[in-house]
């Protein structure tokens, strides 16, 4: 059986030519990721069809929302890259240890947030809306308590997904994104304004939508792994965890789960920033994030091709494939983020009526995305470097860096310059910062090269 196994791994992974490998692997990926891109962007345009309270209630659940997402991506990444690394390797019998030890990890994890759906959400928002209108935090409180509560369905979404992306089946994680999108796109209008007989729901209804769109998914990613994936197997008689094969995936998925988690803190920080002016400046930098993912999603799912391809490569001590693979992501990314920059220069006014922005939020917002949209002809560059750093077993350098952005140079940026100079000034804080990562990641990458990628062989290409 292992035989076969290496040939099925070996197909694809270890022979295909560089491009084609890429594009195969990683396209499927990012248009899944547009189109969970484009569900966000939708969702929120039906939400704020309610009103900008609704708006605002749903951009404050963010930060959670985050970390949420942060610890199932996270360990995902950590499995991601140890199976790869093993089916490189030729290791399968770690690569199904690997599989059963991270559904333990998915398990304990979803556990874990619905002890936090159960105690933290009122706190959580009673501390962001102090003197705002109340409104916004009952109606954050119902959707963020539905989405952390019944979060089981994104977690079996991710470990199911990162088992097929592992082996280069990215084609299967793409059906289960869109199956989850599609479902979530039909749903929310459906449920929150009480179509075909239903109960008009509000935000509620948007969370429900949601947690349903990921029990799909997860569904559709577990039957296309049991049906396809036939490189790695699930051990579960006799299965006792291993705190090696923990310890490994957590090696590399902690300093993800914390450098996403950052993310949170920041976005948690900026918006007691932003409220402090008015609730909504606190929309437009919900309505921002929700744009951006338009541009930055496809070039996660990008890395998410390359991650186990960078890695399978490094098992295998392919140093060419491992070269070009990082070279043609980085002209895939720059050409995503330059559309993303070019959007948010031209027709900045046109992105923000798709949320029924009012005269104010055009006055806040439309110099806010000229101004941010100047850090995408940077951001590129990072992310990119993060993944490699990541996929090569040096998580901890992106998590370095992630801190260094969004903690040390961007939030007291942001507080400076509102102090300074008024909420005007505040957005130039983003460029600032990424300006800062790509000095650092620069500096990271080439030790990564001169410590790793040089010292392997050519391999073939």
């Amino acid at each position: 059986m292992h035989q076969n196994q290496e040939n099925l791994a070996e197909n694809k992974m270890g022979t295909l030519p560089v491009n084609r490998l890429v594009f195969s692997v990683s396209l499927p990926m990012m248009i899944s990721m547009l189109v969970q891109a484009l569900y966000n962007i939708v969702d929120s345009i039906f939400v704020a069809q309610l009103s900008e309270n609704a708006l605002t209630a749903v951009s404050l659940a963010f930060p959670l929302q985050t970390l949420l997402i942060a610890v199932g991506s996270g360990t995902g990444v950590g499995i991601n890259a140890l199976l790869s690394k093993s089916l490189g390797e030729k290791n399968f019998r770690r690569a199904d240890d690997t599989a059963s030890n991270g559904a333990l990890l998915y398990i304990l994890s979803y556990a874990l947030f619905l002890v936090l759906g159960l105690t933290i959400v009122k706190p959580f928002y009673a501390g962001q809306v102090q003197n705002a209108d109340p409104e916004i935090g009952t109606l954050g409180v119902q959707y963020l308590s539905i989405v952390m509560v019944f979060s089981f369905g994104l977690f079996g979404q991710f470990f199911f997904e990162r088992l097929l992306t592992s082996t280069g089946k990215t084609i299967f994680s793409m059906a289960s994104q869109l199956s989850g999108a599609i479902t979530n796109l039909i749903l929310d209008p459906i449920l929150i304004f009480g179509l075909l007989g239903m109960p008009a729901l509000g935000v509620a209804g948007a969370a429900i939508a949601t947690v349903i769109g990921q029990c799909v998914a997860a569904a559709v990613a577990a039957f296309c792994h049991f049906k396809c994936n036939h490189e790695i197997h699930m051990r579960l008689r006799g299965f006792r965890p291993s705190g090696q094969i923990i310890g490994t995936i957590y090696q590399v998925g902690i300093p993800s789960i914390c450098m996403q988690s950052i993310g949170s803190v920041m976005t948690y920080c900026m918006n007691l920033i932003l409220i402090a002016y008015s609730s909504t400046a606190t929309a437009v930098f919900g309505v921002y994030y929700k744009l951006q993912s338009f541009f930055f999603m496809p070039v996660f799912g990008l890395n998410n091709g390359i991650t186990p391809i960078i890695a399978y490569s490094y098992g295998a001590g392919q140093r060419k494939r491992m070269v070009k693979t990082i070279r043609l992501s980085m002209v895939v990314a720059f050409c995503l983020m330059a559309a993303g920059f070019l959007a948010f220069e031209s027709i900045p006014r046109s992105l923000l009526a798709l949320f029924d922005a009012s005269e104010d939020m055009m006055a806040i917002g439309i110099p806010a995305l000229r101004i941010i949209g100047l850090h995408f002809l940077v951001a590129w560059f990072c992310i990119v470097a993060g993944t490699v750093f990541q996929a090569l077993g040096k998580a901890m350098f992106s998590l370095i860096v992630s801190v260094m952005r969004q903690l040390v140079v961007l939030i007291p940026a942001a507080y400076l310059l509102s102090k300074l100079f008024g909420l005007s000034a505040v957005w130039w804080a983003f460029p600032i910062a990424e300006l800062m990562s790509c000095a650092v990641s620069t500096i990271f990458l080439v030790r990564i090269n001169r410590s790793i990628i040089r010292t392997l062989p050519d391999g073939n290409e």
